[in-house]
């Protein structure tokens, strides 16, 4: 019994070796062994050239184009004051502000105007005498009639006494006018600092004014940008959005360039005009002053350049797949960058590129090529 214990073992292994002897030899010599395919796969698209047209940002304060230190022309008393005429009111262009006592300057025209008529009157009764003198001197020697016979000095002595009475009662109406104080433009009074009963003379400070017909914002463009303005920047339209909850957007136009570049920041400033920001003629939402704006705008318009994604250029060079499956880098020249893409130039109309490189890609490396989900989604398309 102990032998045959022994032998069991044995005798398994060959029955297992037999078995398996039987399966090759039966099997039919048609298998296919498949090889091992150790290519990295990739994803590849066609490049086209596009004109792409530039689209220039920045930011900036919205700012009065002017602003006013408004004063008192006369003397006097403040009588009256408009109801608007307070700190944060808007004023329409020539609505009276406040008001000085008239009386003396009410007075002082009525003796300007005496003064006319009488110098008007002196200066009718010169002009009667010298007529009378020049008939009488038709019958007397030549050498007997002078310029005072003709009464020509008494003559231009009575017109310049007209001339100063003229005068005079024209600064008598224009001291009597500037007794209502108005506003220069649209205004937004920003601070005031009389009241009915100061006394005011000549000069004294009234308010400080912010004119609210135009604004404007005054924003830096960054060297790289500088290349790609328009070549007219004068009227050009901008896009203004107001970054607030509600983000509302409006056109303005561009007015000039500022004609300097920052000593410090090597930036050029170009200043774009806001009509009527606080509405009183258009009843347009208000872009109060200081608030800050972003700018956009239209630059040049680039000619057969390419749009590439950033993350595929490492150090100006990016892979391309050849006709024969292989990869092969590219220095390229690279214009701009515009979000997450880099602007090229050169000769690529039709190059393969590859959009997901393998992790060390070489130069002749044999790669597998499969479809990018936009590809698939393009011949589902086409195949309808």
């Amino acid at each position: 019994m102990k032998w045959i214990k022994r032998l069991a073992p044995l005798a398994v292994i060959a029955l297992g070796g037999l078995g398996a002897w039987g399966v090759v030899a039966t099997a039919s010599d048609e298998s296919v062994t498949e090889e091992l395919d150790t290519r990295p796969v990739v994803t590849i698209d066609t490049m086209a050239s596009v004109n792409y047209t530039v689209q220039i940002t920045s930011y900036g304060e919205v700012m009065p184009l002017e602003s006013t230190r408004l004063a008192a022309q006369v003397t006097g008393e403040v009588v009256s004051w408009n109801p608007a005429f307070v700190t944060g009111g808007l004023v329409k262009r020539n609505d009276i502000l406040f008001t000085i006592e008239k009386d003396t300057y009410e007075a002082a025209l009525l003796q300007a105007e005496a003064a006319l008529a009488s110098a008007t009157a002196q200066l009718i009764q010169e002009q009667a005498q010298a007529r009378v003198a020049q008939q009488e001197a038709k019958s007397l020697p030549a050498s007997r009639v002078s310029d005072l016979y003709l009464r020509k000095p008494q003559l231009l002595s009575a017109q310049a006494a007209v001339k100063s009475a003229e005068a005079q009662m024209k600064i008598a109406k224009r001291d009597l006018e500037n007794c209502e104080i108005t506003a220069p433009y649209d205004a937004l009074v920003v601070s005031r600092m009389i009241g009915v009963g100061d006394y005011v003379s000549a000069g004294t400070l009234a308010a400080t004014l912010n004119n609210v017909e135009a604004a404007e914002v005054t924003f830096p463009i960054a060297g790289f940008d500088r290349a790609f303005l328009p070549a007219r920047l004068t009227g050009h339209a901008a896009v203004v959005s107001v970054d607030n909850s509600q983000q509302r957007e409006f056109t303005a136009k561009i007015n000039r360039d500022a004609g300097l570049i920052d000593t410090a920041t090597r930036m050029t400033h170009l200043i774009l005009r806001i009509e009527d920001p606080y509405g009183l003629r258009n009843n347009t939402p208000k872009v109060k002053f200081g608030t800050y704006v972003n700018v956009a705008f239209s630059g040049k318009t680039i000619d057969n350049v390419y749009r590439v994604p950033q993350e595929l250029i490492t150090n100006n060079q990016m892979w391309l797949l050849d006709k024969d499956g292989k990869l092969y880098s590219e220095e390229v020249n690279v214009l701009r960058q515009e979000g997450g893409d880099f602007l090229i130039s050169g000769s690529y109309e039709g190059a393969e590129i590859v959009m997901t490189p393998p992790e060390y890609p070489q130069n002749g490396m044999a790669v597998k090529v499969i479809k990018s989900p936009a590809q698939d989604l393009v011949a589902q398309h086409t195949t309808r």
